[in-house]
C-alpha cells in the first residue's frame, strides 16, 4: 500500500508540475503579445539577394539625388550632401566626384548641416535643385531652410541664383530638423518634413512649423487645398531649449519670438504630431508614406493623410531616453496610428519605394534605411497597409536610400561610403 501511495502521489506530483510549466509558458506568451510590436520588431533576418559595390567615399554624406536628363531620362550623374556643407557632382558608374561651388552658408553640428538635395521636375530643362540644411539664425542657434538654385555643369560645377524660398525664422538650439523634400505626383508643389527640434510641445502647436509636414507650392508658399488653407498663426510664440523629457516640456520656460511676418503656418500644415520624420515618399497610387524616428524605442512607418494629428509628444510606442514613460498610441485613438512600429529602435531615415527592373521582387516595396538598426529593411506596401517581410545587416549605420538610372539600388553610409546594390547572381546545380 505504501508503495502504492508513493507511485500516486509522485504522479500527481508530476501533473502539477506539467500545469504549472504550461501556465507559465502561457503567461509569457501572452505578456509578450501584450508588448505590442516589440514581440514582432523586426522582419526576419535574411541572405543578402544582391552583391554591395563601393562606388565613392564622402565625409558624413546625407542625400543622394540622380538628375535627370532629355525627357525626364535619368543619367549617371547624382548629387551628394555633406553635412559640413560640401555638394559633389558624380558620376555613379566611375565614382569620379567634382565638388559644386554657391553652396549657401550651413551651421553644421550635432545633427544640423546641408541635409537634402532634390532635382525639380522641370530639371531636365531648367536644372533647377532643392536644397534644406540648417542655417544660422540671428536668434542664436539654427533654423531649417530651404533653397532653390541652379546647377550649371561643366568642369567646375555651380550653384546660381540661389534663393532661400522658406525658413524656419525662430532659430534656436536642437537637433531633429527632418528636412526630407519630395514632389507632388503631378510635380506642381512639394512636401517637406520639419522635425520638432527635440523640443516636444511645438509638435502640436499649430502656430509653429516645428513637428510637422508642410505643404507647399514650388515657390515655397502655402499650397491651395492644404487642411486649413488661408489662416493665419498667431504672431507671438514660445521657443524652448530642448527639455529633459515629455513631462518637463509642459513646463519648460522659452523665449518669446515675433514672427517677422504673417505666420503661414497653419495654412502650410499638411500633418501634425511629427517628432523627426526623415523619410518622405509617394507610391504609384499617390499615396504618401513616411518614416520617423521615435524616442527610446517606437520608430513608426506612417501613411500620412491631410490634417492629421499623429500624436507626438502625447503618444508614442517607446518611452523618454530618460526612462520617463509616454502613453501608448492606443490609449489615445483621436491620434493617426502608424502602420508599423519598431520597439526597440533601429532609427529609419530615408524612404525609398522601389520602381526598377533589376530587383522586380521588390517592385512597389518600401526600402528604409537604419542608423541604429545597421540595416536595409524591406517592407510590403499593400493599399493603406504595410507589413514587414525583410531585414538584411548592412554592418554600418545606413544615411540615405535611393535608386539609380538602371534600377540599382544605392545606399550612402554614415561613415562615408557610397554603395551599388545589384542582384546577386544565382548559383547554378551541377
Amino acid at each position: 500500500m505504501a508503495k502504492s501511495l508513493v507511485l500516486k502521489l509522485g504522479s500527481s506530483l508530476h501533473r502539477l508540475t506539467r500545469s504549472i510549466w504550461q501556465a507559465t509558458v502561457l503567461l509569457l506568451l501572452v505578456g509578450t503579445a501584450g508588448c505590442g510590436q516589440a514581440a514582432t520588431n523586426a522582419a526576419p533576418k535574411s541572405p543578402r539577394p544582391f552583391t554591395v559595390h563601393e562606388v565613392a567615399r564622402f565625409s558624413s554624406p546625407w542625400a543622394i539625388a540622380f538628375l535627370p536628363g532629355p525627357g525626364d531620362r535619368l543619367t549617371d550623374r547624382a548629387l551628394v550632401t555633406e553635412k559640413a556643407g560640401k555638394l559633389w557632382l558624380v558620376d555613379s558608374r566611375t565614382g569620379a566626384k567634382t565638388a559644386v561651388a554657391g553652396v549657401p552658408t550651413v551651421k553644421a553640428g550635432g545633427q544640423g548641416g546641408l541635409l537634402d538635395v532634390v532635382a525639380a521636375p522641370g530639371f531636365a530643362s531648367d536644372h533647377r535643385i532643392y536644397l534644406t540644411y540648417s542655417e544660422p539664425s540671428v536668434q542664436g542657434g539654427s533654423g531649417l531652410a530651404l533653397t532653390r538654385a541652379t546647377l550649371v555643369p561643366g568642369a567646375k560645377p555651380r550653384l546660381d541664383g540661389a534663393q532661400v524660398i522658406w525658413r524656419d525664422p525662430a532659430g534656436g538650439r536642437g537637433g531633429q530638423f527632418g528636412g526630407i523634400v519630395v514632389f507632388a505626383p503631378d510635380g506642381r508643389s512639394l512636401f517637406l518634413s520639419a522635425g520638432e527640434r527635440q523640443r516636444f510641445t511645438p509638435a502640436q502647436d499649430p502656430n509653429q512649423p516645428t513637428g510637422k509636414i508642410l505643404h507647399l507650392t514650388l515657390d515655397g508658399k502655402p499650397a491651395a487645398g492644404n487642411p486649413a488653407a488661408g489662416m493665419l498663426g498667431v504672431r507671438t510664440v514660445t521657443i524652448t531649449d530642448p527639455p529633459d523629457d515629455t513631462v518637463a516640456a509642459k513646463t519648460t520656460r522659452g523665449r518669446t519670438f515675433a514672427w517677422p511676418g504673417p505666420n503661414n503656418t497653419p495654412a502650410e500644415t499638411w500633418s501634425s504630431g511629427h517628432r523627426n520624420p526623415y523619410g518622405l515618399a509617394f507610391d504609384a497610387t499617390g499615396r504618401l508614406w513616411e518614416t520617423e524616428m521615435g524616442p527610446k524605442g517606437g520608430d513608426e512607418l506612417n501613411l500620412i493623410l491631410p490634417g492629421r494629428n499623429y500624436g507626438w509628444p502625447e503618444v508614442s510606442d517607446g518611452q523618454n531616453y530618460d526612462g520617463v514613460p509616454i502613453p501608448a498610441h492606443s490609449t489615445q485613438p483621436k491620434f493617426e496610428a502608424s502602420k508599423l512600429s519598431w520597439v526597440p529602435s533601429i532609427s529609419p531615415t530615408s524612404l525609398l519605394i522601389y520602381s526598377g527592373s533589376r530587383f522586380p521582387q521588390w517592385n512597389g516595396s518600401g526600402l528604409i534605411g537604419a542608423l541604429s538598426g545597421q540595416a536595409l529593411i524591406r517592407v510590403d506596401l499593400s493599399g493603406s497597409e504595410a507589413r514587414k517581410l525583410e531585414q538584411w545587416d548592412m554592418g554600418a549605420r545606413i544615411r540615405f536610400v535611393s535608386q539609380g538610372p538602371d534600377g540599382a539600388v544605392y545606399l550612402l553610409e554614415d561613415e562615408g561610403r557610397l554603395l551599388r546594390l545589384d542582384p546577386a547572381k544565382s548559383k547554378r546545380r551541377r
